[in-house]
């Protein structure tokens, strides 16, 4: 072991608190690397690895369309739910949009040129698509439902709001949306709020019937030939 007045002369001549430092720093880097011990110096030892954190799984979809949808949309549960499991959406939401949209009304065609089941405007579609065939109607409404809901940060009334004023709205104040996008963000999300509570009925939905959803579900019922 050295001592400072056996230390060769060139290393004498340095600065004592150099040749401190490098002592230090040259025992820091054994402890390091060979696990030495040095007196009055403690390394935190190394932190053991983070196992993986289970994922938690996304919660499963309904298998079922409510009861409370008016006959004309129930008629098609079975679709719904076919059409819902391709795009990982809910069926009740998807029952929620043809209800308003046409209550299950094929044929339907609006004074805007929209179309079938789920009121899609005829640019949604590839040349020569039959748009009113409800696979094919389905397969573009579900689409872009999809696209806003995926935008709205999985929030339903704002994928309604969306689905109707176009996805360009979602980003908007509730005060720049046109009036036509308000009532379809009241009555969309009223309903869809009313399946959430597993009722068999909804006080949203009669308020739309009451406001011109009758008529438009007397075509449907007739269309359907439903008894």
């Amino acid at each position: 072991m050295y001592t400072y007045s056996t230390l060769p002369t060139p290393i004498r001549l340095l600065p004592l608190g150099v040749i401190v430092f490098v002592l230090l720093i040259g025992g820091l880097v054994a402890q390091l690397v060979l696990g030495i011990a040095l007196p009055g110096v403690s390394i935190a030892p190394p932190i053991p690895p983070v196992a993986n954190q289970p994922v938690e799984p996304a919660p499963a979809l309904p298998t079922t369309v409510s009861a409370l949808f008016t006959p004309e949309v129930r008629h098609w549960s079975d679709d719904i739910v076919r059409w819902s499991k391709d795009y990982q959406l809910d069926p009740n939401l998807v029952a929620t949009v043809m209800q308003i949209e046409s209550c299950g009304n094929p044929d339907a065609v609006s004074g805007s040129g929209a179309q079938g089941l789920f009121q899609v405007m005829p640019f949604h579609f590839e040349p020569g698509e039959a748009m009113l065939d409800p696979d094919t109607n389905a397969k573009r409404g579900l689409a872009y439902l999809a696209s806003g809901l995926e935008l709205a940060g999985s929030e339903p009334a704002l994928a309604f709001a969306g689905y109707n004023g176009g996805l360009s709205q979602i980003g908007k104040l509730w005060s720049l949306w046109p009036d036509e996008t308000r009532r379809y963000y009241y009555w969309g999300s009223g309903i869809y709020a009313d399946v959430q509570t597993n009722g068999d009925s909804s006080g949203r939905l009669a308020e739309w019937l009451a406001a011109g959803g009758t008529s438009l579900c007397a075509k449907a019922h007739a269309q359907l030939g439903l008894n």
